[in-house]
């Protein structure tokens, strides 16, 4: 290893460190900072702009910022709590799977937020100890991003991929049943998690002093929701839109056109998906009748640009330093990478701790495993290793289940480490991976 590499590799570590301190689009800016040190300091070229990733998370935020102006996302919420508060003894199982699913279906995992209060009450009421649903629930709304169609970490695969003749239909294939087992999984051990609220001496002590209300023993409705006139149909085209994007994956022929030479054309699919998404928003504005101009400050916009900046930022700088060190990076893992292919996962893993951005890691390290010449199923296997942001609690999700969570239950442990998201976060991440890499062996070796 070189000094040139050792000093390069500084940079990046120092780029990351101080975007993980500031947060938000901290995490892009400065790793535009250390392009800037590698390019004018080292006089490295810069690397490829991802441009076909930002430009599917761009059109799918677009989209989702649309539905969330209609009152779309305010109906996915109101249809969630039903499910929830409708199997009350059983919210242990219920919630991860309904945080799962709408993760998948909205490609995002912020839709989470408003679910977590519900979470805690049908719990609470029931007499289940709350950091039981609360943490696995938490992390299931993240594990579904590396399995949604239109979710950015995704669309940075899909990107990837396509040039070795993999894409959204294997993704799917792989990542679908892995993180959806491996979601069950941590929810059946989440079960035997903790003493029981009677038992519990945090719960107790907040009893005793009026910061906690003992379970009421009655179940609650859930509250009529006051939905705008254009929610349930903005879902409708919204999800119609990834339902022809998932088709579009399956099916090549739906995206082959004439073109002008005799030779028909085949739309790739970042194309096709950037398509799609920008005419849904356009059909669910116009139909719901809801106003253009409040898409840009909607919540779902505004994570959405920040999810760019640090694409953007990370993946160019990640670029720049690889192309740069190629011979000596790939020369150096190469044999453990032949002799144990998963241990390119531990490596996704770490990094998305430092990154808190499943597309980002995904966009800055999967090429890497490329080089090495890691199979591409292989690779969407260990998918699942880059939702690794539980591991330290400090994740936007993390810090708003434990403020929702009045008992007291779900919490940072004396060590730090020990919390309430580390046991469901470590299952259902190992088992993803362990359960991709046997699909990918069965189906793709």
């Amino acid at each position: 290893m070189t000094l040139k590499l050792c000093l390069e590799f500084a940079v990046l570590l120092g780029a990351l460190l101080m975007g993980a301190r500031t947060g938000g689009v901290g995490l892009g800016l400065w790793g535009a900072v250390g392009l800037l040190v590698l390019v004018v300091g080292f006089g490295e070229p810069p690397g490829a702009i991802p441009g076909e990733v930002l430009i599917i998370v761009l059109t799918v935020i677009m989209a989702a910022s649309s539905m969330e102006v209609a009152g779309g996302i305010d109906f996915l919420v109101h249809v969630a709590e039903r499910i929830i508060r409708s199997n009350p003894k059983q919210v242990t199982i219920v919630a991860p799977l309904v945080t799962y699913a709408f993760t998948f279906a909205s490609g995002t995992g912020h839709i989470v937020y408003p679910l977590l209060p519900v979470i805690y009450e049908v719990a609470h009421e029931s007499g289940v100890r709350p950091e039981r649903p609360m943490a696995i629930a938490t992390i299931a709304s993240q594990q579904a991003i590396t399995a949604s169609p239109v979710s950015a970490a995704t669309a940075a695969m899909i990107g990837l991929l396509a040039p070795h003749h993999f894409g959204l239909p294997q993704i799917l294939l792989i990542c679908i049943p892995s993180t959806l087992l491996a979601v069950l999984l941590a929810a059946f051990a989440q079960l035997k998690v903790g003493k029981e609220l009677a038992d519990d001496p945090e719960y107790q002590r907040r009893l005793f002093a009026g910061d906690a209300q003992p379970p009421a023993g009655a179940e609650k409705k859930a509250k009529p929701a006051g939905l705008k006139k254009g929610a349930k149909l903005s879902t409708v085209v919204f999800f119609a839109g990834v339902f022809l994007i998932v088709l579009a994956g399956i099916f090549p022929s739906l995206r082959t056109v004439p073109g002008k030479s005799a030779t028909p054309f085949v739309i790739s699919m970042p194309m096709a998906i950037a398509i799609v998404m920008l005419a849904a928003a356009a059909i669910i504005l116009t139909l719901a009748k809801a106003p253009a101009a409040e898409v840009p400050k909607s919540k779902t916009c505004q994570s959405g640009v920040t999810a760019i900046i640090g694409i953007l930022g990370l993946a160019w700088l990640g670029d720049t330093f690889i192309n740069a060190n190629q011979e000596t990076i790939i020369g150096s893992l190469s044999n453990m990478a032949k002799a144990a292919p998963w241990t390119f996962a531990l490596g996704l893993f770490i990094a998305s701790i430092l990154l808190y951005s499943q597309a980002a890691t995904a966009r800055a390290l999967m090429p890497l495993g490329l080089s090495l010449g890691i199979a591409p199923a292989a690779l969407i296997g260990m998918f699942p290793a880059v939702n690794g942001y539980f591991f330290i609690p400090n994740y936007g999700t993390l810090i708003a289940a434990m403020q929702f969570d009045r008992s007291g239950t779900t919490r940072i442990g004396k060590y730090l480490l020990n919390h309430s998201f580390m046991l469901p976060g470590l299952i259902t991440t190992a088992g993803g991976v362990g359960i991709g890499l046997l699909i990918a062996r069965i189906f793709f070796h």
